[in-house]
């Protein structure tokens, strides 16, 4: 079929070489139409469009009836048909004296109704919404997960423990052993607490759903220092993107060896260099490019009003070359961790 627009480009450039003096029927060669096409797309002085898409035809004399229709999708939720496809379904109704359809007949229905992929243990089902906080503050929300580090030994790996707060991005505790278990990342939780003076301050640590973060000595330190435990859902790594993202972070950055650790010592003294730049030289682009320790300690403002009076020198001195404005320096308000669509459309 020949779109509307490109029939009447078609027509529009015949008539012009028929101006120009051309028979039609080689102007309509040249243009890849036959003359029987032209006259019958030209109607007058216009332009037929094609009638095809909107032709009403009868049905096919051998199409299935509204109630055939409907026995072969109950027939295919059936339990014992839920998690077959018609290629085993089709067979089973055979071997039982029973025929509905063709195979492909049935894929064709299950298709048109969304069900080929809908059926059984493959149903949608309904998932419970991620966990959602936000934080206007350091100290409010923090995230935290462990990471492998490896060694030169193969199979043998280093456990990264890292916590990061989600208002500032600084890494407010992090340490490197040769095991994973709740019992450490519970003393890490309560130095790191004490060392921020969060006693009595309400905070929420997020966290996936790992052996150690679910550990019962894990949760009974938090119930104790009266820290909100939250979880991502299982299998969702994205409810916990921040901590991930800084995981990222971390190994990609050009000094990571891959060729792995020497042994624990030399893990540690490397993490630490890294946590140190992050944390105190790293302008992180989601904080307005201020570093995490400025953002966490409230030096960020001052920088950030710094960066506005220069440029705003800078355009006082030459204003012909800033036609729109100086550059907005700023940074968020508040730091959503999984936020919601409504909460997105009022940002």
């Amino acid at each position: 079929m020949t779109a509307y627009v490109e029939r009447q480009e078609l027509v529009e450039m015949i008539k012009q070489a028929q101006a120009g003096g051309a028979r039609l029927g080689a102007a309509c060669a040249a243009a890849g139409l036959c003359l029987r096409t032209y006259q019958r797309w030209v109607d007058g002085d216009g332009i037929r469009a094609d009638g095809r898409p909107q032709a009403k035809r009868a049905p096919p004399s051998n199409k299935l009836s509204e109630c055939e229709q409907q026995a072969v999708l109950s027939t295919c939720m059936l339990p014992r048909f839920a998690d077959l496809p018609p290629t085993q379904i089709v067979p089973i109704l055979a071997d039982e004296g029973t025929y509905l359809a063709s195979e492909s007949t049935f894929y064709r229905l299950l298709h048109a109704h969304g069900a080929q992929h809908a059926r059984g243990r493959a149903a949608r089902r309904s998932r419970k919404a991620a966990p959602a906080h936000v934080a206007r503050a350091p100290n409010e929300v923090w995230c935290w997960d462990v990471t492998y580090l490896p060694s030169q030994v193969r199979g043998m790996f280093f456990y990264l423990y890292a916590v990061l707060d989600l208002y500032s991005r600084k890494l407010v505790a992090w340490e490197v052993h040769a095991s994973e278990s709740g019992e450490l990342a519970a003393e890490l939780l309560e130095r790191a607490r004490w060392r921020e003076k969060l006693s009595g301050k309400p905070l929420v640590l997020h966290a996936d759903n790992g052996a150690p973060q679910r550990s019962f000595t894990l949760r009974a330190k938090l119930q104790e220092l009266g820290i909100e435990p939250s979880y991502s859902r299982p299998g969702v790594s994205d409810d916990n993107a921040f901590i991930e993202s800084w995981f990222r972070t971390l190994k990609y950055v050009p000094a990571y060896p891959s060729a792995g650790f020497k042994d624990l010592e030399e893990a540690r003294q490397w993490t630490h260099r890294f946590v140190n730049w992050y944390n105190g030289e790293h302008r992180h682009r989601e904080i307005g490019f201020v570093t995490p320790d400025q953002r966490h300690s409230g030096r960020s403002k001052a920088v950030l009003e710094q960066r506005r009076q220069v440029y705003g020198h800078a355009q006082s001195l030459n204003p012909t070359r800033w036609s729109q404005g100086i550059r907005r320096w700023g940074e968020p308000e508040q730091v959503y961790l999984n936020q919601r669509d409504k909460e997105r459309r009022a940002a």
